[in-house]
């Protein structure tokens, strides 16, 4: 799995215990679902203003928002031939992931790995529009990152 990382946020450093545990996510729920690991995703880290903007551009919704998710199209759309089929772009604002950590009172690395995860399976095609894809989107989330021991055990830090 290759992921193209860029942090173009100032508000905290992201150091690579953070980025090694994303990468066990992403590879996590691409196991969970079946899939092997020949994919690549891009992953930014934005601040809050950034991150309100392209959910304006795109969504047209004027507000920030916690992560935005850009699966691809698949690449026999296309008539170039890639080592990896990109699964797409995931965009989270660290600075909005640090505010809702403080409130669930768990660790800004946990919270980061739930969006991660969640964006991932909003890669895959998923989706919580629905109540019962909504239900069963957080139970394929809660099953992934349980089982890589990643809970809301540890209380926020600052």
């Amino acid at each position: 799995m290759e992921i193209i990382f860029d942090d173009r946020q100032t508000y905290k450093k992201i150091d690579e215990d953070i980025l090694d545990k994303v990468e066990r996510v992403m590879l996590a729920v691409l196991d969970y679902e079946d899939y092997d690991d020949n994919y690549e995703v891009s992953l930014s880290f934005v601040d809050n203003e950034e991150i309100r903007n392209l959910n304006r551009d795109f969504r047209n919704i004027d507000r920030v928002t916690d992560v935005l998710s850009f699966p691809m199209l698949s690449d026999d759309e296309f008539d170039i031939e890639y080592e990896e089929e990109s699964l797409g772009d995931i965009v989270i604002s660290i600075q909005r992931a640090d505010e809702q950590a403080e409130e669930f009172d768990h660790s800004l690395e946990r919270e980061i790995c739930f969006l991660v995860c969640h964006s991932m399976f909003h890669l895959l095609g998923y989706d919580h529009m629905e109540e019962e894809e909504a239900k069963d989107m957080h139970r394929r989330e809660e099953e992934v990152l349980n089982g890589l021991d990643i809970t809301r055990d540890e209380g926020y830090e600052k």
